[in-house]
């Protein structure tokens, strides 16, 4: 299997659970940028999971926006899906996507409605692009970014917040020792990091791509499992504990969620283990592990 392949399932496999979330709103947008990127493949599956949810698109207004350099070919792809629902309408929009994307957003009217973003094969957008994204309510956007496209991630969440993405997790999709593929998530909504992440974990497992956490100083690779190993995240969390003193486990489970690759639920555990082994110590010291309880590092 291949990272296209993998990159693939986790999109089909978000969009399957954005559409019918975002739809009670009544009006969406899906913006496929850089879709020119592999020919229009994953713009023309992202548009069959719409097509396939015709019953749910009907009485609503989904729109989907796919935006690249050289469309032609993108364009004769979509329009081989046959969308057969009046409430699902396509637009393919050539000249670039950084180039062309505020503008295309304007003219489908994606401000303060559901938007769903993905960029493949992109270097990072425009400070305007990505407010343009944001201005969705709500509003998450995928980035498949090539390897070295960006160097350091920290500042690139950064800058994601700044445009008005309080919330960035990204995962390394990896073939070996060498830097992979890195996958960003953003999103103005703490439910949509969660649902993002469970869908990363849950995928098919691909032989020769695992994931990788950025911020693992150890580089350590991790198979794509539903009980991924912990090795990586008990490093970062005692880390991040030794650089703060001390943190609630509410505060270490939105660390796990925004700062790592892991789950919120996945953190629980590791501290669990943590104060199983001595490693850390918890106060209040006994009774249920709940969000209060402080952890801090043992002396």
């Amino acid at each position: 299997m291949t990272v296209g392949e993998l990159k693939r399932e986790v999109l089909v496999r978000h969009l399957e659970t954005w559409a019918p979330a975002a739809l009670h709103k009544r009006r969406a947008t899906y913006l496929h940028g850089g879709a020119d990127a592999d020919g229009g493949a994953l713009a023309e599956a992202a548009l069959r999971v719409f097509a396939e949810q015709s019953d749910l698109v009907r009485g609503r207004e989904l729109t989907m926006v796919a935006v690249g350099a050289d469309t032609a070919e993108v364009e004769r792809r979509l329009a081989a899906v046959g969308v057969d629902s009046p409430g699902l309408t396509v637009h393919v929009v050539a000249g670039g996507t950084d180039a062309r994307l505020t503008a295309a957003l304007k003219a489908v009217g994606a401000a303060r409605v559901p938007l769903l973003g993905f960029f493949e094969a992109l270097d990072p957008l425009s400070p305007e692009s990505v407010a343009a994204l944001a201005s969705g309510k709500p509003a998450e956007a995928i980035f498949a970014l090539a390897p070295g496209a960006v160097t350091d991630v920290d500042a690139y969440r950064s800058a994601l917040g700044e445009g008005g993405f309080p919330l960035v997790a990204a995962v390394e999709l990896a073939t070996g020792d060498e830097p992979g593929e890195l996958l960003v998530f953003a999103t103005t909504q703490g439910k949509s990091l969660e649902a993002f992440k469970e869908t990363l974990w849950a995928v098919d497992e691909f032989a020769g791509v695992r994931y990788r956490d950025p911020g693992d100083p150890e580089r350590h690779l991790i198979d794509i499992s539903l009980t991924p190993h912990p090795g990586p995240l008990r490093r970062e969390v005692l880390a991040h504990l030794a650089s703060v003193g001390a943190a609630t486990v509410t505060e270490l489970r939105t660390f796990a969620l925004t700062e790592t690759v892991y789950r919120a639920a996945d953190a629980t555990q590791v501290v669990q283990k943590l104060v199983a082994a001595g490693a850390v110590t918890r106060d209040p010291p006994a009774g249920r592990l709940g969000g209060d309880v402080v952890i801090r590092p043992s002396a």
